[in-house]
């Protein structure tokens, strides 16, 4: 699989395969797939993981080096350990911090995070098996996008009109959220070590 190949599925699913007159451009095609792209990554991400230097003395960790992250799944700190020891963290925009017993003391971390799928004109990182939900996605952005767009242009008739355009794009889409849905559901319980998702506070005591 690769962006030509989704693009060909898009559009045979989209009964837009008339090379000679085609509704979508490649360019909008290509915008529609990596809207649903990006929100698959956010359900699914592509499982990733660093080893990145801490600061001796320090629990913040940069990681900006970890580009098109989605999120932080775990933090594994001191190294070597068996079982694996996961640390508490919390997360401002690029830096991370560690809120369990160890204070690091310069060595690395390993970091397990989320990052943003590809899919360009030679690779593709989405499991095959979940291919056609971004494919879903993919028309369902292009038909509500069609439909927006002709509402208030002259219809030559037939079956394809901009309310039935509408209303096929808002189904499908539908459909392509309850997927994400599951998906993001299946990856929460697999997590690795929860995040600290309550902000420090000086003055309320959120309790254990």
């Amino acid at each position: 699989m690769n962006l030509s190949d989704m693009r060909i599925r898009v559009r045979r699913d989209l009964k837009d395969e008339d090379s000679q007159n085609y509704r979508w451009s490649n360019d909008e095609l290509d915008r529609h797939i990596d809207h649903a792209l990006r929100e698959f990554s956010r359900a699914l991400p592509r499982e990733m993981k660093a080893d990145i230097a801490t600061t001796d003395g320090s629990r913040e960790i940069d990681i900006s080096s970890l580009t098109d992250r989605v999120l932080v799944l775990a933090v594994e700190y001191p190294l070597d350990k068996f079982p694996p020891y996961y640390q508490r963290f919390s997360l401002y925009q690029d830096t991370l911090t560690l809120l369990g017993s160890e204070v690091p003391d310069g060595s690395n971390a390993r970091i397990f995070y989320g990052k943003l799928h590809t899919l360009d004109a030679s690779t593709s990182t989405i499991p095959s098996q979940h291919e056609d939900i971004v494919a879903i996605g993919a028309e369902a952005y292009a038909l509500i996008e069609w439909a927006a767009y002709s509402i208030n242009r002259v219809s030559l008739g037939g079956e394809e009109t901009p309310q039935q355009f509408r209303v096929r794009g808002e189904e499908l889409l539908r459909h392509f959220k309850r997927e994400l849905a599951r998906l993001k559901s299946r990856l929460r319980s697999r997590q690795l070590y929860r995040p600290a998702l309550t902000p420090a506070s000086k003055t309320s005591d959120w309790g254990p």
